[in-house]
């Protein structure tokens, strides 16, 4: 399976971020990607403004743009966007929360991921303002069976091996990571975690860190830390980007998978295990 991670850092607008996209899938196509990963909050990026304004369903401008652009392409997308959610009161304020939707569409899917692990860690609440998601996702491209996740759930094992269990092969994660000291380290580690943890390869897409220039390494909110990496599941990193805009094409063996968990089935085990 040929798949891309494309990393680039979006803004306010729905409609500038499908422009600014649209090229980078047609290349990722153009080089025999069909499964393609974008970053989490593709669809309006952190810090770009309230969420609930653009918010919006499966049949929604960015979702329906996305959909004509996989059919145009012959390709499945998978991208982070915002869907309406609920109401509630926080500290005397009507805020009207969305889901962060990992959304999945191509020839034979239309489906989104609602987050399920709001970050809600280093002083900051997404849950104020985005609510959890309470459903796995797998869906199947090519005949593989993938799982999806999004940027804060891959600090949770449990997830990653859940989906193994319902037999994913490949586990996609539109990321928004936050820069600071010790976080790149925490998300190379993450990330070759989850891969060893599910034996399944690790595709994550992640927002590109803004102003990377000046400011990488620079404490920051979820805007981006580039870094989008592909992880084989022996944890060995297959690929990984910069902190700038790029573009990670792979082709990965998804033989490799079984390999690995003939050698090490740590997730038949763990099913099998008793603790008291």
């Amino acid at each position: 399976m040929k798949l891309a991670c494309i990393q680039t850092t979006t803004g306010p607008s729905v409609r500038d971020n499908v422009a600014l996209i649209a090229p980078l899938i047609r290349a990722a196509a153009a080089e025999g990607a069909t499964l393609i990963v974008l970053p989490e909050a593709t669809s309006q990026a952190f810090g770009q403004g309230r969420l609930d304004t653009q918010a919006a369903g499966l049949d929604g401008e960015f979702a329906t743009q996305l959909a004509a652009l996989a059919k145009e392409t012959g390709t499945t997308i998978v991208a982070g966007t915002f869907r309406p959610a609920d109401t509630r009161e926080v500290e005397g304020k009507t805020i009207h929360r969305v889901f962060n939707t990992a959304l999945v569409t191509g020839a034979d899917v239309h489906t989104g991921y609602d987050k399920i692990h709001t970050y809600d860690a280093f002083n900051y609440r997404e849950s104020d303002t985005v609510r959890p998601g309470d459903e796995l996702l797998l869906f199947e491209h090519g005949g593989t069976k993938v799982g999806v996740a999004v940027c804060f759930d891959i600090r949770f094992p449990e997830q990653f091996r859940e989906l193994a269990r319902r037999g994913a092969e490949v586990i996609v994660v539109p990321t928004s990571w936050a820069d600071g000291e010790g976080k790149l380290e925490q998300w190379r580690l993450l990330a070759r975690a989850r891969a060893l943890d599910s034996g399944a390869f690790i595709a994550a897409a992640g927002q590109a860190r803004p102003d990377f220039l000046e400011k990488a390494g620079q404490e920051s909110g979820p805007t981006g830390i580039g870094h989008s990496v592909v992880t084989a599941p022996d944890g060995t990193v297959v690929a990984e980007a910069g902190y700038g805009p790029e573009t990670l094409i792979v082709d990965i063996d998804l033989g490799r998978v079984a390999e690995t968990r003939k050698a090490l089935p740590v997730v038949e085990i763990e099913a099998s295990t008793i603790m008291r």
